[in-house]
């Protein structure tokens, strides 16, 4: 480490408060997690101060699709700063924030719209349980006040998102603050027992649902999901049945479906919305991360036209009475107009088919590990779950990463692979490869 680097990170040290991080890990001497001083990112990777570089596979925490300092993206925001940076979305609006509402609302065949803008993916959340809440309270349905979510959810760790998250790491700390919630079971597939397939327990866990409707509807206003795969809970996939058969309970039992896509949504999984696998449409939605391609904070919601209708009124009691000062900013909205440009351009969604195919095929080797179970792929996204390891894995896998030009970030015992939409035959080879030699490092450590 040079001079420069060693004093970045000092400066850091003592001025920054890192998100998701116990501090000391970084200041210890002894299975020290790595501080890196990034200088720049051009295309698939970010480089420190040093000149030293780092494949981002993980995608920046899955807000890159296109790479850093993408060409297009940066022209696009370049023209919008001599036009405008920002104004008040209540009793203005702007161009980008409508041609993007009117996009993304196309993109759902018009099942859903009235984009309601945020910046981050927890205050999407937000959103979407206020306005389910008070929707039905609108319509006189008052004691609906009740959140249904899955085990091990996550979904963001404001006060509401959080209360809807069941990961005790993020949510035991604040139990006295948060408000209960009904929790069910998981779809993940490898929970299916002996003999059961994934399609066997998206039924089962569809039951559970069941059980709980027929008990609690009354009081149920929604229960959120994040299809397909609930990352945060080691990438925890399931199959699309289970979408089509919480749906059909919600239409039943009068319960509104969140689909929380901000990790998945926007081509992860393989079609820009992870729930058109399943054929079905939630009564909101909510995205982030890759909606401005990892440029800048942005966040919405989409609902459906009788969700809206139930605040149209003369009252402003009855209207939806939240805000946030940078809603609708029209720098993060021309990021992810130019961003939706790509995906048309340059056909993205079956491109990445067959880089998806690429990466499982180039991970393949590891289905036969002694140490690995549950090599799985959904997508752009690949996961595996590594056998009889420490609770310090995942930060010796950090840092034994970074010395091999990596950015990977385990979640506990799963490592998992989401990298930018622009990686080239080599660097998934490269990238596949390393990751295989990285873990076998990190194994070897700990014996």
């Amino acid at each position: 480490m040079t001079d420069q680097t060693s004093d970045w990170v000092s400066r850091s040290l003592k001025s920054v408060w890192h998100p998701c991080t116990q501090m000391q890990h970084h200041a210890r001497d002894q299975d020290r997690v790595p501080l890196i001083p990034v200088s720049h990112g051009r295309g698939a990777w970010l480089y420190d101060h040093d000149g030293r570089r780092y494949l981002d596979a993980i995608s920046s925490w899955w807000v890159n699709l296109f790479g850093h300092a993408n060409p297009r993206i940066n022209a696009a925001l370049r023209d919008q700063l001599d036009l405008l940076e920002h104004a008040m979305l209540a009793g203005f609006t702007h161009e980008p924030v409508i041609r993007l509402s009117e996009r993304l609302s196309a993109l759902t065949g018009g099942v859903l719209g009235h984009a309601f803008y945020a910046s981050d993916g927890a205050s999407a959340v937000e959103i979407a349980l206020k306005m389910s809440f008070h929707s039905w309270r609108n319509a006189g349905r008052g004691d609906k006040q009740e959140f249904v979510c899955l085990q091990g959810s996550y979904h963001g760790e404001t006060i509401g998102a959080l209360a809807v998250t069941d990961v005790a790491l993020f949510k035991d700390a604040y139990g006295p603050l948060l408000r209960a919630t009904q929790t069910v079971m998981s779809p993940d597939a490898r929970q299916a027992g002996d003999g059961e397939t994934a399609q066997d327990m998206a039924r089962r866990a569809a039951a559970d649902v069941q059980r709980l409707f027929e008990e609690k509807a009354d009081r149920i206003a929604a229960i959120i999901i994040e299809p397909l795969v609930q990352c945060a809970a080691g990438m925890a996939m399931h199959d699309p049945l289970y979408l089509q058969l919480v749906r059909e309970l919600c239409d039943k039992h009068g319960v509104h479906l969140i689909l929380d896509e901000i990790a998945v949504g926007c081509g992860r999984t393989g079609t820009f919305f992870a729930c058109g696998q399943a054929g079905i449409w939630p009564d909101f939605v909510t995205l982030s991360k890759g909606i401005s391609g990892g440029y800048l904070p942005l966040s919405l919601v989409l609902t459906r036209d009788e969700i809206y209708q139930a605040f149209y009124s003369a009252d402003i009691t009855r209207g939806f009475l939240h805000s946030h000062s940078y809603t609708g900013n029209p720098l993060a909205c021309r990021a992810a107009l130019a961003t939706l440009d790509i995906f048309e351009q340059d056909n993205v969604l079956e491109a990445n088919r067959a880089r998806a195919a690429a990466l499982g095929a180039a991970m393949a080797p590891l289905a036969d590990h002694a140490r690995v179970k549950n090599l799985r792929q959904r997508g752009m996204i690949l996961a595996f779950d590594a056998i009889d390891v420490d609770k310090t894995f995942s930060r010796r896998f950090f840092a034994n990463a970074t010395r091999n030009e990596l950015l990977l970030r385990p979640i506990g015992s799963t490592v998992y692979l989401m990298p930018p939409y622009i990686l080239d035959d080599e660097e998934i080879a490269g990238l596949a490869a390393r990751t295989q030699a990285v873990f076998e490092q990190t194994l070897a450590e700990a014996g």
